[in-house]
C-alpha cells in the first residue's frame, strides 16, 4: 500500500474551492459527470458517474474534507483528506490519500493531477465570465 500527498495552488479563495468539492451541482459542472454529494458525515458519495465512490467522514467548512474511498474488498481503508489553506495566490489545496494499492498508485496520482485538480482549476480559474 502507498500513500499520496501533494499540494496544489488554485487561484481561487478557499471558500470557492471547498464549495466546488462539496456542492453536488458544482461537482457535476467541473467533472462533466453525474455526482452524488452531501455535507452530511456518514453519507455516501459518488463522483464521475460512479467511478469513485465512498463515504463522507468529516467536514470543516472551507477548511477540510475527509472521505473514505472504496476499493472493492480491500480491508485497509483508503482515506482522502483535502485541506484548504489560504495562499497569496488563492488556495493551497493539500491532498492526502492513504492505502492506495501498489498496482493502482500511478493511476491514482495521475488521476489526482490530470482529472481532479486540472478540472477544478479549469472550473475555478477561468476568466470569471460565468456569472
Amino acid at each position: 500500500m502507498k500513500n499520496y500527498k501533494k499540494y496544489f495552488i488554485i487561484q481561487s479563495p478557499p471558500e470557492e474551492v471547498y464549495n466546488a468539492v462539496v456542492n453536488q451541482k458544482s461537482l457535476e459542472l467541473w467533472t462533466g459527470e453525474y455526482a452524488e454529494m452531501s455535507e452530511e458525515p456518514g453519507s455516501e458519495f459518488s463522483l464521475w458517474d460512479g467511478s469513485i465512490c465512498g463515504k463522507n467522514l468529516e467536514f470543516e467548512k472551507n477548511k477540510k474534507v475527509v472521505q473514505e474511498w472504496y476499493f472493492g474488498d480491500q480491508e485497509e481503508k483508503s482515506i482522502v483528506t483535502l485541506k484548504f489553506h489560504e495562499h497569496k495566490k488563492g488556495t493551497s489545496l493539500e491532498v492526502v490519500q492513504t492505502n492506495i494499492p501498489d498496482e493502482d498508485y500511478d493511476d491514482f496520482a495521475e488521476g489526482w493531477e490530470d482529472s481532479y485538480i486540472d478540472g477544478l482549476k479549469e472550473f475555478l480559474e477561468d476568466d470569471g465570465d460565468d456569472f
